[in-house]
């Protein structure tokens, strides 16, 4: 079977080695991809949001399967063009997909279906905005409305702050129009969960949970970055977590959008929060998490592309979705300076044959050399976390490249439970 992923990142790298395991996939096809997923997969410079191409590159290949991962594509309206191209897709529909593409549809169809979230406030008005800080209480957490790369929340420990953020959302436009209604809500304590889950819009297999860590220092100091590591399974989601997070959001989420008429089939990401007051949901994605996927899928041991048919199908009940008992780790390596400035074109030495995903390298004179802020995702798994951290360390000590830069302590909050 040929299949095509679209996306270039760690993330896609991820899902194409996974898919790469299934005795009926014949060829793989990355639109863009990378100078590392080159290795694994034929990348074809096409970019992700360049959805009329894509279209006309799956038909030209004949592809029958295509597997789009990342969030802007799939709230462009990527897979309900392939699909009226007559190609077979995993991912949702925009009209789905709108639960990570615009947060005040998020926390609306929450507060309408009673699914546990955060107080929070609606402004597509600045001084509206700025009025309601005057007696909001602080911290306080201000998000970008549509899409911003991961990077439209701010979280504001002072009245100053969370007015500057604002203006700098409404005003200044530093996301776009993404800032142009804004979503301010209460700030909330507890540690946090990010859970895939595979789902037909019928029934939902959570995956393996994971622990993520956004911050670029040690210790959660420094910037907010796309994530610069992850373990799995997360030790703060007990069974009994599990249970009540099913319960109470997952479920309730899937049967919303149904009534809503927005059937989401795909990859649901839940961002959650185990709060005091129980779990909440921070934030939905509508596909697989970066680097999540780099630490889950390495546990799956059911066949990804069988999975990926079923959701597509509606017949996820029916099929087999296993993970390993054992644990995993990722530690990001980045170009020293990300997420602010950084230099590229490092040539990159690695060895073969370990779960290392490629997310910013490109192929320079026949050499693999750095090319993006997260250059890549060094995974190992093992029967237990310490051991996975362990690994996934010593792994990381053997790839090279000048100005590289990694955490310290990824997984070390894990240890502590």
């Amino acid at each position: 079977m040929k299949v095509m992923v679209v996306g270039g990142g760690g993330r896609e790298h991820a899902i194409i080695k996974k898919l790469a395991e299934s005795d009926a996939v014949t060829e793989i096809f990355a639109l863009p991809g990378n100078g590392g997923i080159a290795k694994d997969a034929t990348c074809v410079d096409i970019g992700a949001k360049e959805i009329d191409k894509i279209v006309a590159f799956a038909k030209q290949e004949k592809i029958e399967f295509a597997v789009v991962a990342p969030d802007d594509p799939l709230v462009l309206g990527a897979v309900d063009e392939l699909e009226k191209a007559g190609v077979p897709c995993f991912g949702p529909e925009a009209k789905a997909a709108i639960i990570e593409g615009s947060k005040v549809f998020a926390k609306n169809l929450m507060k309408k279906y009673h699914i546990p979230t955060a107080a929070y406030e609606v402004f597509s008005d600045v001084d509206a905005a700025l009025r309601y800080l005057d007696t909001a209480p602080i911290p306080t957490v201000i998000k970008a409305d549509g899409l911003a790369l991961g990077k439209g929340v701010i979280i504001a420990e002072t009245r100053d702050d969370a007015k500057a953020a604002v203006r700098s959302m409404m005003e200044d436009k530093v996301f776009g129009e993404s800032g142009s209604n804004i979503v301010i809500e209460e700030f909330l304590t507890g540690p946090e969960v990010s859970v895939l889950s595979f789902t037909d819009g019928k029934t939902v297999v959570p995956m393996a949970s994971s622990m993520d860590h956004k911050r670029a220092k040690d210790g959660d100091k420094g910037l907010n970055t796309g994530g610069m590591g992850t373990v799995a399974p997360n030790p703060y989601y007990t069974k009994e977590v599990a249970d009540l997070c099913m319960k109470t959001i997952f479920l309730p989420t899937i049967e919303a959008m149904n009534k809503e008429g927005r059937t989401f089939r795909g990859c649901l990401y839940f961002g959650l929060m185990l709060t005091p007051d129980g779990p909440k949901v921070i934030e939905y994605n509508c596909r697989f998490g970066d680097p999540e996927t780099q630490v889950v899928l390495p546990l799956l041991k059911s066949d990804l592309l069988k999975i990926m048919k079923s959701v597509r199908e509606g017949t996820l009940s029916n099929c087999d979705v296993e993970f390993s008992d054992g644990a995993a780790c990722c530690v990001i390596l980045a170009s020293d300076g990300y997420p602010g400035h950084y230099e590229k074109g490092f040539e990159i030495t690695m060895p073969e044959g370990e779960l290392i995903y490629v997310a910013g390298a490109a192929i320079e004179d026949g050499k693999l050399v750095t090319s993006g802020g997260r250059v890549l995702g060094v995974t190992a798994v093992a029967e237990s976390l310490k051991p996975a951290i362990d690994k996934a360390y010593a792994l990381a000590e053997t790839v090279q490249f000048e100005n590289a830069y990694f955490r310290r302590d990824i997984g070390k909050k894990a240890l502590e439970v």
